[in-house]
């Protein structure tokens, strides 16, 4: 009997079956199991929450949401019901219903530990600091544990971080959070380290530094241990920020001396040393120097300091640390930037850097070390340089053709550092195209003569000579843009395609061939390209653009979607999509913050989810996702109507924070050896923003106008003073005129942004250009612009009826005449082979698949605005035909805006015929091209050959997809009659 009281509740035993059914995903027999036991049990609330789930899981949410309101009213606390209506609530992307739900649950059981905590991280998961404070209050009133007490602290940090009033924060938020925590101390309750690191973020946050340099110095200091020399770290910075110059270097000394090595306190020792200086400071006559001791106020005793911790790496036989040999070369730097004569004293730069070679060369960071103090070369000793460099390059004996190579690893990093460092002074640039070209000949020899070490590297390891491949490709793309010889173009490709052969993890490599693909037009590579580089979380929004830039434009529209699927379900994955609606998963790392305590960590995940909220390339991959289903599939698979109603598209709100919109771009993504004047500059960075921006603007206005022109058409009373749609959504007149407007003035902004000298011109491995160039040439916006302006006169055409309209009517018709011909402009722009082919080089002229893709997208408006004219005509004319009848009129006029809708009808049809004719010779053209009669006589031949045909594919595919989604537009055209 006394074994009874182990026994595992019966009602747990009842439900475990749907459990396991859910947890396998067997959602049908999971609701079939819990109508059985409902049956048997109609008080087993958990049972019907469960089948809830299954009906949420198998798409019935309206169901499940029934079901789960039905238990929710009854206010339940067993365990098993709160559990699984929390699961239900968060997958319904509800998390305001769970605190309902433990509100309720609290009130029935006010002295749960447990109901209290989960409402506490209810109300985290939803973002209401405000309860959340009440919640940790009324929970540590109950059980009196720190922690508790110290969510509620943070909740009101949180207040004072998200509140839109920042004099708010400083009095009254901070204030009673730094009086919260004081009274702990005072009581000599502060256990825990993480109470300690809340205190000094809220004095941090009120500008209280002395008094936060006084905890960190003092005895709660004592509790920093998590990371080492934490206490040193926050003294440092609090120095820093009160400006206390002495300490900070007497402190950053001190830290040298034990952590030799570390750079950051050799940059901080630095600056508190010319600080020093320049505010003349001289120790006081008694008393220690400072707080930290000993103060380094004069050159001399840098120069000696430095001189000191040299002298202590010179003595060791191995094991060198790199921090005071590049400390050295810093200091130089800066006492020249100061005209100190000193300078003199450290010796000569180059002396220094080949020392630091001849120690360091066979390790890869030799590299990106030196490359920061290539400045304090004089340009005539660029050369000499390099051949001292060369001397300590231990290479073989010479092959047949002469060329020495390394005979190891260690060797083969020397001599790649050599040559990086070459590339980087901008001796490679300034040879001629014969020099380059033996260059390229060297680099390559170098490259299959190192392969020979990795024979042994796994699959997923990069090959040790992989850097001399990258670097004969970025020689190739000098040659290119120097000569615009394409056939470089191609050997760089095919030389890129040849390396991941042998290297085939090598992200530098498949992110080069990208963006090379994308520069000709071919998207079709691309995406497996960008699948196997596996990018990870933020990945996708600091490297995405490469993708997402030229998934539409380039005419692969399957592809296009799957990409722009492909980034938005990784911005799901990063909590933003769902931060849209619940913010469920950042919450979690939230919650999980508060339960250990990581409070420094809670301001950085909400910092990052605005971030990631405010991203300007999720905002472009989203606007132009919607744009593209509707191309794909409005009038098509469902109407224009149902399509926009899909989407919850609603014209009159702005969804895009344009104030707050951040570039997440990595633009330094691809390993870059140029020199300082040919690297990315601020200005390029701007440009390159303001041109996404406008570009941004343009399609989203293009997206509220194409769901005005839906909500216009299907609109039962066009002259009513308010309009509501099928889909909910109500549009008022003066949302089509204001956004046609603003659109106007977007479009005028983007022309002069285009056409308006000087514009930046991006480096190649810079940031890619947008679409607005393309977009603004090609004529396709100026063209939708035209036929978004017709609604408006149609809606007044239709106010004042055919009688008495000539004159608008006039205006109608001629407007339909400029339309078609823009849209015949804007095919001529696409006519021209895509891809020609000679006797020893090709060329590729991808500005044509663009031009054709805006085409399409132009037609498809085009079609929609139509289908809004043929609305609005088609009773006009109707009531006309009636009023002849009544008056027995055999012969009349047919009014202007009727035959100029008839013509612009039957001359776009005619217009999409030539396109077809277009596409399909280019498809033939495309087809009959012979690749393998080029004449290329390398050892990469091979694959340059394949690179040409993966671009050749592309094409196909790109034409066969426009010509496939024309045809259903041209069908559309040919059954629209009024």
């Amino acid at each position: 009997m006394a074994a009874r009281g182990h026994v595992q509740d019966p009602n747990d035993r009842r439900l475990r079956p749907i459990y396991d059914y859910l947890d396998n995903g067997n959602n049908k027999m999971a609701i079939q199991q819990a109508d059985k036991l409902l049956k048997k049990h109609k008080e087993l609330h958990c049972a019907k929450v469960l089948k809830a789930i299954g009906l949420q899981r198998t798409g019935k949410q309206d169901e499940a949401f029934t079901l789960a309101q039905e238990v929710t009213v009854l206010e339940p606390t067993d365990d098993n019901s709160l559990q699984a209506l929390t699961i239900l609530y968060r997958e319904m992307h509800r998390p305001e219903l769970v605190t309902k739900l433990y509100e309720a649950a609290v009130r029935k059981v006010p002295t749960s530990e447990e109901y209290h905590s989960h409402l506490f991280m209810a109300y985290a998961r939803v973002g209401e600091y405000k309860k959340m404070q009440q919640a940790g209050m009324a929970l540590f009133k109950i059980v009196p544990k720190n922690p508790y007490y110290f969510w509620s602290v943070m909740s009101l940090v949180m207040q004072a971080i998200s509140a839109q009033d920042e004099k708010l924060s400083q009095t009254m938020f901070l204030p009673l959070a730094e009086r919260m925590v004081e009274k702990m101390v005072k009581e000599e309750k502060i256990e825990a380290e993480a109470e300690v690191q809340l205190y000094f973020m809220i004095l941090e946050r009120l500008g209280k530094f002395v008094e936060a340099l006084e905890v960190v110095q003092g005895p709660l200091g004592e509790k920093l241990t998590s990371e080492l020399q934490s206490r040193e770290n926050k003294s440092m910075k609090l120095y820093r920020r009160l400006e206390r110059w002495p300490e900070c270097n007497a402190l950053s000394c001190k830290l040298l001396l034990k952590n030799p090595d570390d750079w950051q306190f050799y940059l901080l020792y630095f600056d508190s040393l010319f600080q020093v200086i320049d505010q003349n400071w001289t120790p006081p006559l008694e008393g220690a120097p400072s707080a930290e001791g000993e103060v380094h106020a004069s050159v001399a005793q840098s120069i000696s300091f430095i001189n000191e911790r040299l002298a202590t790496e010179e003595a060791k036989e191995s094991k060198h640390l790199r921090g005071p040999y590049l400390a050295r070369l810093e200091l130089i730097r800066r006492l020249r930037e100061r005209s100190c004569p000193e300078a003199m004293q450290l010796g000569e730069p180059l002396e220094h850097m080949f020392q630091f070679f001849v120690k360091f060369g066979d390790k890869p960071c030799c590299i990106t070390d030196l490359k920061i103090f290539l400045d304090l070369l004089t340009p005539d000793q660029h050369v000499q340089f390099i051949n001292r460099l060369m001397e300590v390059v231990p290479l073989g004996m010479a092959g047949e053709e002469g060329e020495a190579f390394p005979a190891d690893t260690r060797a083969l990093q020397r001599h790649l550092c050599v040559t990086q460092l070459s590339r980087s002074l901008g001796l490679q640039h300034a040879l001629n195209t014969g020099g380059k070209l033996s260059l390229i000949k060297e680099l390559k020899a170098h490259y299959h003569h190192g392969l020979q070490f990795g024979t042994s590297c796994l699959k997923t390891e990069l090959q040790f000579s992989d850097m001399y491949c990258l670097m004969a490709a970025h020689v190739y793309l000098d040659l290119w843009k120097e000569t615009g010889n394409q056939s470089m173009l191609w050997q760089c490709m095919g030389l890129l395609e040849e390396g991941l052969t042998h290297s085939s993890s090598n992200a530098q490599f498949k992110l080069l061939l990208l963006l090379l693909y994308c520069r000709l037009g071919a998207f079709e590579p691309v995406v497996d390209l960008y699948a196997s580089l596996d990018a990870k979380h933020v990945q996708h929004d600091t490297i995405g653009y490469l993708l997402t830039r030229y998934a539409e434009s380039l005419g692969q529209f399957a592809a296009a979607s799957q990409s722009c699927n492909f980034s938005l379900r990784a911005y799901e994955d990063l909590f933003l999509a769902e931060l849209l609606i619940d913010a469920d998963k950042t919450s979690e790392y939230i919650i999980q913050a508060y339960k250990y305590g990581a409070f420094e960590k809670i301001p950085e995940f909400i910092a990052f989810r605005n971030r990631l909220e405010h991203s300007l390339h999720f905002a472009q991959v989203r606007t132009e996702r919607m744009l593209l289903d509707l191309f794909l599939e409005a009038d098509i698979s469902s109407s224009l109507e149902e399509s926009i109603k899909s989407m919850s598209l609603c014209p009159e709100e702005d969804d895009i924070p344009w104030e707050n919109l951040r570039d997440n771009r990595d633009l330094t993504v691809f390993v870059n050896w140029s020199p300082a004047d040919r690297q990315l500059k601020e200005e390029h960075k701007q440009c390159s923003v303001e041109e996404e921006t406008l570009w941004l603007r343009l399609r989203s206005l293009t997206l509220r106008l194409i769901g005005c022109v839906s909500s216009l058409t299907h609109s039962s009373t066009p002259h009513n003073s308010e309009k509501t749609t099928e889909n909910g959504v109500t549009t008022k007149p003066l949302v089509f005129p204001s956004l046609l407007s603003q659109l106007e003035n977007t479009l005028n902004q983007a022309v002069q942004f285009t056409e308006t000298p000087p514009r930046a011109e991006y480096p190649f491995l810079g940031p890619v250009a947008s679409r607005l160039v393309q977009a603004v040439s090609s004529g396709c916006c100026q063209c939708q612009l035209s036929m978004f302006q017709l609604p408006v006169h149609l809606q007044e055409l239709q106010s004042l009826g055919l009688d008495g309209s000539a004159e608008l009517q006039t205006q109608i018709s001629n407007l339909f005449k400029s339309i078609a011909a823009q849209l015949h402009d804007i095919l001529e722009k696409c006519k021209g082979d895509l891809l020609e082919v000679g006797d020893d080089q090709s060329r590729t002229q991808h500005w044509f698949l663009e031009n054709l893709v805006y085409f399409v997208e132009t037609v498809c408006i085009v079609l929609w605005v139509s289908q809004y004219c043929a609305s609005v005509l088609r009773p006009l004319k109707s009531t006309l035909q009636k009023k002849k009848k009544k008056k027995k009129e055999a012969s009349s006029v047919t009014p202007a805006v009727l035959l100029g809708f008839q013509e612009f009808s039957s001359s776009t049809q005619n217009l999409l015929k030539d396109a077809l004719e277009h596409i399909r010779s280019q498809e033939i053209t495309l087809s009959a091209l012979k690749l393998e009669a080029l004449k290329l006589e390398l050892v990469e031949a091979s694959f340059t050959k394949t690179a040409m045909e993966k671009v050749q594919s592309s094409y196909l595919r790109s034409l066969q997809e426009i010509g496939e989604l024309l045809k259903k537009r041209a069908d559309s055209f040919k059954s629209l009659k009024i």
